[in-house]
């Protein structure tokens, strides 16, 4: 192959191309072969572990102030026949702030998740969670599961407005959406390392060429695609061998 010089635009092309059409490695080593290159799965493996993760911290150095209205939740996800909890948090417009994998669901683990939400980006002004953290209390035992972001919120953010309705959450219900297409793709993620690599690189990529297409005229829509590849570009000159 030629050097990493010349090289890198088709390792962004094939970055990109994975994490923006849901493709598998398999997918891709056929688009970059239709187009004259060649290259195996297992280099396009390495491609997207490596520089998936530039392309996200790029993204996460680069991107506005989020909303201070975040929604917080937990998704299970089976790793070896073993269950692991996929924490996500998004803001009040709909944009990835992290993710974490942790092999629990309880006070703990929400307070690792929750912490590190705010040492990133500050006090929310709103949080909004599970209704079950809240209406299922008064009705089991399992309090450290049931109510585990109540006293994270309580300690680390005490002034935001802790609202606990299912009804206010079907945003980051929808963001889990994504994840399992991928893990469906994948044949189910092969390890937490491996998972967390994944995802954290797939949610923030997505954050930028994912608009709320929906909300957008066609003209606005184009624009913010024509501002998403003029970033992707930018980053990729960035690349280091």
């Amino acid at each position: 192959m030629a050097s990493f010089q010349t090289g890198r635009q088709i390792i962004s092309y094939a970055v990109w191309a994975y994490h923006r059409f849901a493709l598998s490695t398999a997918d891709v080593e056929d688009l970059l072969a239709e187009r004259g290159i060649r290259v195996s799965r297992e280099t396009i493996r390495t491609w997207v572990n490596r520089f998936g993760r530039h392309f996200a911290r790029c993204i996460r150095r680069d991107r506005p102030k989020p909303n201070n209205k975040w929604h917080l939740d937990e998704m299970v996800i089976v790793i070896g026949g073993v269950k692991y909890w996929l924490w996500r948090a998004i803001d009040g417009d709909g944009d990835v702030l992290d993710i974490l994998v942790q092999p629990h669901r309880n006070t703990k683990a929400a307070k690792r998740f929750f912490s590190g939400l705010v040492t990133q980006f500050g006090e929310p002004r709103v949080v909004v969670t599970p209704s079950r953290d809240i209406a299922c209390a008064m009705h089991c035992r399992a309090m450290d599961k049931l109510r585990s972001y109540t006293k994270p919120i309580q300690s680390l953010a005490p002034d935001a407005d802790h609202r606990a309705h299912k009804g206010l959450n079907n945003r980051i219900e929808n963001s889990h959406r994504p994840t399992r297409k991928r893990e469906k793709i994948m044949g189910r993620f092969k390890s937490p390392r491996q998972a967390q690599r994944f995802l954290f690189a797939h949610d923030q990529i997505n954050t930028v060429f994912r608009p709320r297409r929906y909300t957008l005229s066609a003209a606005s829509y184009r624009r913010a695609r024509a501002d998403a590849f003029g970033l992707w570009h930018d980053y990729t000159r960035e690349m280091n061998a």
